[in-house]
């Protein structure tokens, strides 16, 4: 009947009753009046500030809506000062959806709290109205009605009444406050286009970092393996040069001759494996034959079902394929698992890969997942984590379709 998040709808309610008469009367004075002095030069800056008070209320509600009814919205962006603050004040949507939300949160917020108190003060009366019947032996009614309690059954059904509305009180307070939170997602939040356009910028940021990590590692990779190889191979044949110009000695020379050739091999092998990590060449097959080598590479045995309905295109194929080559490793160095699946349908594709390790998996800033999941965002694609401690361990990765 009373949980904790009736609780926190009733302090919201009762909470908000004040704050939304008193917000409204503090926003619309300045308001109106700077309307009605806007042909002046202290019309505007009197009317951008109930606009900036609108706008502060609303991250009040937005608050207050996150902390007890557990809404998160986000912040819309602040305005931009291109041509001075109130100018740009006056003409910010944002800030103008929020004294609408104002404007409408002051009857919504009454019409709330009467609503709510009237099924908990009733309920409250007729539950313990049994009570003072009992002790003053006299008839007892109704406030508003022609209802008389003088005998026991009334009194007892009185109470089962009163029950049933302190029941049906914290469902109904919910209801109410449907509308409010609507309002909220709709006026106090980033529009759909903000918010596009602020992921765009995060995932944007996200790639040139990704990219530019993936340049110093390659030049690590050159720097560290290939170019010594090439270095020693140089000195290797140099050395050579040297001993067919003066007298030769065979043996010797066979043995520059090996070791130049044996670094010619192990160059060759790094390079391609660099190429490998730029672009697999088992991705030049599809996915699903690319998937099908990774599996059979893998330390642990790995089950593949692979259905698209057509092939991704090359961007999507190659951070999926990472993404799951990633996974399949991490499975093989944590998880203590003993087998894994890899399922890809389509057309987006989704990607699940799942363990029967010891679980307990999350995604940390700056760990694994992490990454992946920033990888993921870079083409609109989402990572979901399910970890709970002893596992299984499922990781699902869906790319637009």
């Amino acid at each position: 009947m009373f949980t904790r998040r009736t609780g926190a709808e009733l302090l919201y309610v009762l909470a908000g009753l004040p704050l939304c008469l008193v917000g409204l009367v503090v926003m619309l004075v300045p308001l109106v009046v700077g309307m009605g002095l806007s042909i002046t030069f202290i019309g505007l800056p009197i009317a951008a500030l109930g606009v900036l008070i609108a706008r502060g209320l609303g991250n009040t509600y937005r608050r207050m809506a996150g902390s007890l009814l557990g809404l998160r919205v986000s912040k819309p962006e602040p305005p931009a000062p291109t041509s001075g603050i109130i100018p740009a004040v006056l003409r910010d949507p944002a800030s103008w959806r929020a004294v609408l939300y104002v404007v409408l949160k002051a009857p919504l917020g009454l019409a709330t709290f009467v609503m709510s108190a009237l099924f908990w003060v009733y309920g409250l009366f007729m539950l313990t109205h049994i009570v003072y019947w009992s002790l003053l032996t006299e008839q007892l009614g109704l406030p508003f009605t022609d209802f008389k309690i003088d005998t026991w059954p009334k009194a007892i059904l009185l109470s089962l009444v009163g029950l049933g509305l302190l029941y049906a009180a914290s469902r109904v307070t919910h209801v109410l406050l449907l509308l409010d939170r609507l309002l909220i997602q709709g006026l106090l939040g980033r529009t759909t286009m903000a918010q596009r356009v602020r992921d765009l910028e995060e995932t944007r940021a996200h790639a040139v970092d990704d990219a530019a990590a993936r340049l110093r590692q390659i030049e690590r990779d050159l720097h560290d393996g290939t170019q010594a190889r090439m270095v020693a191979l140089a000195m290797h044949l140099g050395m050579i040069k040297e001993e067919l110009d003066g007298d030769p000695d065979l043996e010797m020379t066979r043995k520059l001759v090996d070791l130049a050739h044996t670094n010619t091999k192990e160059a060759l092998v790094e390079v391609r494996d660099l190429a490998r990590g730029i672009h697999p060449a088992a991705l030049d097959k599809g996915l699903d034959a690319a998937l099908a080598t990774l599996a059979s590479r893998s330390p642990i045995p790995v089950s593949l079902d692979v259905s698209l309905e057509s092939r991704p295109p090359q961007a999507i194929e190659m951070i999926a394929y990472f993404c799951t080559a990633e996974l399949l490793t991490n499975i093989a160095k944590h998880s203590q698992a003993t087998k894994a699946s890899v399922t890809i349908t389509g057309p987006g594709p989704r990607i699940e890969v799942t363990d029967d390790g010891i679980g307990g998996a999350s995604v940390k800033p700056g760990a694994g997942l992490a990454g992946l999941r920033e990888r993921v965002a870079t083409v609109d694609g989402t990572l979901s984590l399910d970890s709970p401690p002893g596992g299984p361990t499922r990781v699902v990765i869906s790319f637009p379709a």
